[in-house]
């Protein structure tokens, strides 16, 4: 009976749930079934216009199509400061390695990327710098890019020369820290900032706080004071990033950068930054500090994780360049005597003003009449122009003037080296004077009249 009575009730339980099914399923069939509406047509595809990755207002010099130089032509434009680009030796051994293991690296370092030269360059260069540990990146500038938002991140705070050059400001732009910039190479004016934060609580034991400078400054060819740098951080507790481009392999008795040239201890310096595309006569950059740092960027540095790394016949050039400044310290000597040679000459130019430090590899020349600086970028290509059909190849500096921050004035950045001669410098004063009378503000103005 028991069994029954519970066969009973499922049984009407059953007829139940079937019977809402039923009911269910007649009202959802009478419910209109709307059609799906056809979003885009071809007629819409055509008169689609996607909005635009950048504002459009952003204006960007055009930089003049220069070509290849020809062998005659004398060069101060690139910046290869000991001249190891057409070096033999270092020629010979990348070709040797382009047979050994081909073009490419096929990936990026933790990725199949990692060949036995690129360790070879880092122990080299962490020995040539005395440091605990460098690493390789492929290109100069994702080096500083890709360095300072490894350490950097939202909610620190960075202060900075307001005339760093654009890849620094894309590593803060990355990093999204707070950034406060202070005078060009001037001291007083960082630590008022640093004494501001210290006394508003923005530097703290829990907030990370860095100080970025360059070694010499590629937008102004001036030397950061150091040693004052060094001491404001340590007073602060700032972590310091040096980016040392233009001073390893340019400064000091055995080219090791702006802390052998003032004998700044290099543990005082948190992260070094360096290219291998001046000095070192080939492609790529590097960072040198302790194991524990360097190591980090192994894991964080965008372009060391991401982007393949270095190929192995550019890799085998720095080392055969720097086989070269390790047997031959006086080429740095060398340079440093054109650097001073240079200045000198510069300061008779009837047109114009310069800028530079005497040592300083870089140098930029201004024009004196104050124009807009359209105008000045126009004046100076066409004297760059006309130097370079006369045997002398000059570069005017290029700027992203709506984006850069402190954007320099207009200038024609001039590189020196260690195989100019006073004969070669004497041409390029006297070249730049002519070209200004020729194609320059004023020869523009007798054209107008």
């Amino acid at each position: 009976m028991i069994i029954m009575d519970m066969y009973e009730t499922a049984s009407w339980w059953t007829l139940a749930i079937a019977v809402q099914i039923v009911i269910g399923s007649i009202f959802l069939w009478r419910k209109k079934i709307k059609k799906p509406e056809v979003i885009l047509t071809q007629e819409k595809l055509f008169q689609w216009k996607p909005l635009p990755l950048i504002d459009c207002d952003i204006s960007v010099d055009e930089p003049p199509m220069m070509g290849k130089i020809d062998e005659n032509v004398l060069n101060v434009g690139a910046t290869s400061f000991l001249c190891l680009d057409k070096e033999q030796s270092i020629m010979d051994s990348a070709i040797n390695s382009l047979h050994k293991y081909g073009v490419g690296s096929c990936g990026p370092r933790g990725f199949y990327g990692t060949i036995d030269v690129h360790l070879d360059l880092e122990e080299r260069l962490a020995k040539f710098l005395q440091v605990e540990e460098t690493c390789v990146y492929s290109y100069g500038f994702s080096t500083i890019a890709s360095a300072i938002p490894a350490y950097a991140k939202k909610g620190d705070i960075i202060f900075a020369d307001e005339k760093v050059w654009f890849a620094i400001q894309q590593g803060f732009e990355a990093a999204r820290s707070t950034v406060k910039y202070f005078k060009h190479n001037n001291m007083d004016d960082l630590e008022r900032l640093l004494q501001e934060a210290a006394d508003k609580k923005q530097l703290n034991p829990k907030r990370r706080a860095f100080l970025v400078a360059e070694g010499i400054y590629f937008n102004t060819g001036e030397m950061c004071p150091l040693r004052r740098l060094v001491e404001l951080a340590r007073r602060f507790k700032l972590r310091i990033i040096l980016d040392e481009s233009l001073t390893i392999g340019v400064l000091g008795k055995h080219g090791r950068g702006l802390t052998e040239y003032l004998n700044v201890p290099r543990d005082e310096i948190d992260l070094i930054i360096g290219s291998l595309e001046h000095s070192f006569a080939t492609i790529g950059g590097f960072c040198a500090g302790t194991h524990f740092i360097v190591e980090h960027q192994r894991l964080s540095g965008l372009g060391y994780c991401f982007s393949a790394s270095l190929p192995p016949m550019l890799t085998q050039a720095a080392i055969s360049s720097l086989d070269i400044m390790e047997k031959q310290p006086s080429i740095m000597s060398e340079l440093v005597d054109n650097s001073r040679k240079l200045n000198r000459a510069l300061k008779n130019l009837k047109h114009y003003t310069f800028r530079g430090l005497d040592v300083s590899p870089i140098k930029h020349i201004y024009l004196k009449d104050n124009l807009p600086d359209t105008l000045k970028t126009g004046y100076l290509r066409n004297i760059t122009n006309y130097c370079l059909n006369r045997g002398i190849a000059f570069t005017v500096s290029a700027y992203l003037r709506d984006v850069e921050v402190s954007c320099p004035e207009p200038s024609i950045r001039l590189a020196s080296s260690r195989k100019l001669n006073e004969k070669n410098i004497a041409l390029i004063c006297s070249l730049l004077d002519e070209a200004y009378e020729k194609v320059g503000p004023k020869a523009g103005e007798k054209l107008m009249n």
